[in-house]
């Protein structure tokens, strides 16, 4: 999959803030697991107290990398109401408006991103490195949002504001993405709105990974009965 990234570095106040974005991306069908990642982004083991998490990296090939996600036809921008991930820092740290969830949305005339920044705000820097956080819910009301790309929409609106002005937008897409600089990023538990994603696949048995499923859908005799349970797509 590949994405275009058009960054614009917004300076207020003297302090240097994120970057907006704009990603585009070729249309594509998600994976059975419910996600697929792009990019520079790969499975690692372990996760967040679990066996798997999905890694993406600026610092490779592309220079970006992100995991897009499932959900159901026809989600608007109001009735998309939880974001949130626990994510640690590999190399590097927040900044410039990396890493983000992003929401590509449209009215069918106008198609822009509403950018949910990771990290403390206003500047969205100084994320702590290897430890996982978790980001609480970003698509909450009072959270703040970049919907500079809509009509209308400034750097800092508060989601609500968002919703009132764009709720009736379709959604057409949801990604995490990590393409500032020097950054390489670990997730896991990934939420939008009731989907929970852990990242766990046939991949999270190898090297005695299998032996970390200590509950549903394990536990695991073997390696080879973990494969199994996950190419069978159950």
């Amino acid at each position: 999959m590949r994405k275009t990234l058009v960054a614009t570095v917004v300076a207020l106040c003297a302090v240097v803030l994120p970057a907006s974005a704009a990603m585009a991306k070729n249309p594509h069908s998600p994976a059975a697991s419910g996600y697929t990642l792009f990019g520079d982004a790969t499975l690692v083991h372990p996760g967040n107290a679990s066996p798997t998490a999905a890694e993406a990296t600026s610092n490779g090939p592309n220079a970006y990398g992100g995991v897009d996600f499932a959900f159901p036809a026809g989600l608007t921008v109001s009735g998309l109401s939880n974001l949130a991930t626990d994510y640690q820092f590999v190399v590097g740290t927040c900044g410039l408006g990396s890493p983000r969830f992003v929401a590509t949305v449209t009215n069918g005339t106008v198609t822009g991103n509403i950018n949910f920044y990771i990290g403390p705000p206003p500047s969205y820097a100084g994320c702590p490195p290897g430890v996982y956080t978790n980001t609480g819910n970003l698509a909450a009301p009072a959270n703040l949002v970049d919907d500079s790309q809509l009509p209308g929409g400034t750097f800092y609106d508060t989601y609500s504001d968002a919703q009132a002005m764009y709720g009736s937008y379709t959604v057409t897409d949801i990604f995490l993405v990590v393409d500032g600089s020097n950054q390489t990023v670990d997730f896991d538990n990934s939420q939008v709105n009731d989907q929970l994603f852990t990242y766990e696949s046939a991949n999270s048995c190898k090297d005695g990974g299998y032996a970390s499923f200590t509950s549903s859908p394990g536990p695991f005799k073997n390696q080879g009965q973990c494969m199994q349970y996950f190419n069978n797509g159950k």
